[in-house]
């Protein structure tokens, strides 16, 4: 890891970020979590999620609390913070299940979560740092068991009202999947999701890496939809996401597709070299 992510003498591990946050901002990630990880949360015998780098205000700790237990009515929210202002400033909305602490990339919390989120974080750090953040906070996670395969880290970008999201889950051994998620209403072609992509993609959306040839291929599948339009941007969206699963490893199925969202096997999109 690079000076910026590395390891202090004391102190958490990692930079103060902007802290722009909106209230509802996280949504789409949020929902996605709890459709696919909830069983997991359930299982768990102490539910616990970190909400990291939650901003200057703690709406999405909030929204996050909210929305897995929905899924796990037993889940446990710890929103953690590098800026000690922002922690203070959070302290106010504690409740049961929802607590904040001050830390980093060290993740401060016992026991080790089976959730770390960590939206819009990473978009100001270098690409070459995000291994090393990543293998850091995959080792924070819960491990894996006879009845789980671990915790999941969710790491990714939105626009300031989440109307387009890409994220990548990670378990406890790396990456696992990489989801655009998106307001079908505000979509001109798929390939407008590519100003969000996490930092470990951002700059690999050229021609030569898997990113570019998947959303190339996306745009070309939306386009071929067409026909599709006047049945509403949703229908269109299905069609050219089940063209795509000809050609592309796409997890998930129609409920997710509905939903504005296709998840793909990181194997298919990680960076060549």
């Amino acid at each position: 890891m690079t000076s910026r992510a590395a390891t202090r003498a004391t102190g958490p591990v990692g930079t103060v970020t902007r802290g722009t946050t909106n209230p509802n901002r996280l949504r789409r990630m949020d929902r996605w979590i709890a459709a696919v990880h909830g069983a997991e949360l359930r299982r768990a015998a102490d539910p616990v999620a970190v909400d990291l780098g939650y901003g200057a205000a703690p709406w999405t700790a909030v929204e996050l609390l909210h929305r897995l237990r929905t899924a796990a009515p037993r889940a446990r929210v710890v929103g953690v913070e590098i800026e000690p202002a922002r922690v203070a400033a959070a302290l106010p909305y504690e409740r049961d299940g929802l607590v904040f602490r001050h830390g980093g990339f060290e993740v401060p919390v016992s026991p080790r979560p089976h959730l770390i989120r960590a939206a819009n974080v990473l978009r100001q750090y270098d690409e070459a740092e995000v291994a090393g953040v990543w293998e850091r906070l995959c080792a924070r996670l819960a491990p894996a068991d006879g009845l789980s395969r671990g915790g999941l880290l969710v790491e990714g970008t939105c626009d300031e009202i989440g109307r387009r999201h890409v994220w990548v889950a990670l378990g406890p051994e790396g990456p696992r999947t990489v989801t655009f998620a998106t307001r079908l209403g505000s979509l001109q072609r798929p390939s407008d999701l590519a100003e969000r992509l996490p930092k470990a993609l951002i700059h690999r959306n050229v021609p030569g890496e898997p990113v570019h040839a998947f959303l190339r291929d996306f745009d070309r599948a939306w386009a071929a939809a067409a026909p599709y339009a006047s049945y509403g941007a949703r229908q269109r969206w299905l069609r050219a996401v089940r063209d795509l699963t000809a050609d592309w490893p796409v997890m998930d199925g129609p409920a997710r597709w509905r939903q504005g969202e296709v998840t793909v096997a990181w194997g298919a999109l990680a960076p060549r070299g």
